[in-house]
């Protein structure tokens, strides 16, 4: 027993250091590794939920635009003219009266056209037909035209929302 006493215990001084050193070296890279892991999959995701749920843009509101100018359109005769973010279309019909109607097909919102053969408004899309006061006559569209007003002012001919 008493050799056993006297045998000197191995020191770790040279283990601990080694392992006191390893610790926060390990601990770093993994940090670094974790962190561009997370930036990475960031860099998917956010994209991804950006892309799924898009911000809101305020879309301007116009209420009244310049749509031709008087003596631009000839009798039995339309024009889609740009109205906001839609397409509007003027019709001046074979009295002479201007009409005006939103140019967005009600049933799969094409942009409809006016017919000189038919004398009305045309969806081409599948065979939409509405009459001259936007009412839907012929085809699948649900609901008639939106209509808006229609004024003239000096060589202007200005369409405005009812």
């Amino acid at each position: 027993m008493s050799s056993e006493a006297q045998k000197p215990e191995p020191t770790k001084t040279s283990d601990t250091s080694q392992s006191v050193d390893a610790m926060p070296r390990r601990r770093f890279v993994n940090f670094i590794l974790g962190g561009g892991l997370l930036t990475t999959l960031g860099s998917i995701v956010v994209p991804l939920f950006n892309f799924m749920i898009p911000p809101k843009i305020q879309e301007a509101v116009q209420n009244s635009v310049v749509a031709a100018k008087v003596g631009e359109l000839p009798r039995n005769s339309g024009k889609v003219f740009k109205f906001g973010s839609k397409p509007g279309m003027l019709v001046h019909n074979e009295q002479g009266e201007y009409k005006a109607f939103s140019a967005v097909c009600t049933h799969l919102e094409c942009t409809v056209q006016y017919r000189e053969d038919f004398k009305h408004v045309w969806c081409a899309c599948h065979n939409g037909h509405f009459d001259l006061t936007g009412k839907n006559i012929i085809g699948p569209p649900p609901r008639p035209l939106e209509v808006y007003d229609v004024d003239i002012s000096g060589d202007d001919i200005v369409v405005s929302r009812v």
